[in-house]
This record gives C-alpha cells, sequence and structure tokens, in this order.
C-alpha cells in the first residue's frame, strides 16, 4: 500500500478553508515520526506553513505523533479498518505514541484529526 506523501500537506489542509478555520487557534510545530521517518509540520493559525523532512539534530517542537508506518497505511486508507480509523483508536492499540506539550494537541483535536485525515486517499467511486 503506497504511503500518501506527508510533504503534500500544506495544499491538502491549506485548500480546506473550513479546517484552516477550525485551527485558526493554533501556531505549533508537530513532529510526526512514521516508522524511521520524521517530519516536522509548522502550523501557523490553522495554516500549514512547512513541512520538513528529517533527520533533525535536537529539533524543537510542540507536541509529537509517532506511529509505525504500516499501522498509518491502515489509518490512512480510504474507509480504515475498526481499529485504524481514529488517532485514539490507535493510541489504544499501542501504535500512536504522543509526546511534548499535549495541551494544543487536546485543545485542538478535532483539527489534528483531520489534519492527518487529510491524507487519506480518496475513495474509489463505482
Amino acid at each position: 500500500m503506497p504511503r500518501p506523501d506527508v510533504l503534500s500537506l500544506p495544499e491538502l489542509v491549506n485548500a480546506n478553508e473550513r479546517l484552516v478555520h477550525r485551527g485558526r487557534f493554533l501556531t505549533a510545530v508537530m513532529r510526526l515520526d512514521i516508522g524511521a521517518d520524521a517530519y516536522l509540520i509548522s502550523i501557523d493559525r490553522g495554516r500549514i506553513a512547512e513541512v520538513r523532512k528529517g533527520p533533525f539534530v535536537m529539533p524543537s517542537w510542540t507536541f509529537g505523533l509517532s506511529c509505525g508506518a504500516d499501522a498509518l497505511g491502515r489509518f490512512w486508507q480510504p474507509l480504515p479498518p475498526p481499529g485504524f480509523h481514529d488517532l485514539f483508536a490507535l493510541l489504544r492499540r499501542g501504535e500512536l505514541t504522543l509526546s511534548g506539550n499535549l495541551q494544543p494537541f487536546m485543545a485542538n483535536l478535532l483539527y489534528i484529526k483531520d489534519v492527518m485525515a487529510s491524507l487519506r486517499s480518496p475513495k474509489e467511486t463505482a
């Protein structure tokens, strides 16, 4: 299963005005670890300002999400299977780890969930 391009997040998120509006109170740097790959995602008032791919030497970030590539691959399916449909489902399964300052993460939870879900493959039409 091909992994979505995390570097495409600025285009996907910033084009969705409702999503940007939902995240308008969030300015932070999110670290996303997918297996051995690391990304720093800079969020400025709900817009994805920049996505940088690691490796990094002592990066500064606000909160982080770390998950295996297989689990996120299942999360990013058009219709994810039960247990892989939500970030908290991944957390409960032990597939996802949260780190850093979790207050901005929890205060903007729906926004973060939708940012991550924006990388899902489009649903196939019959």
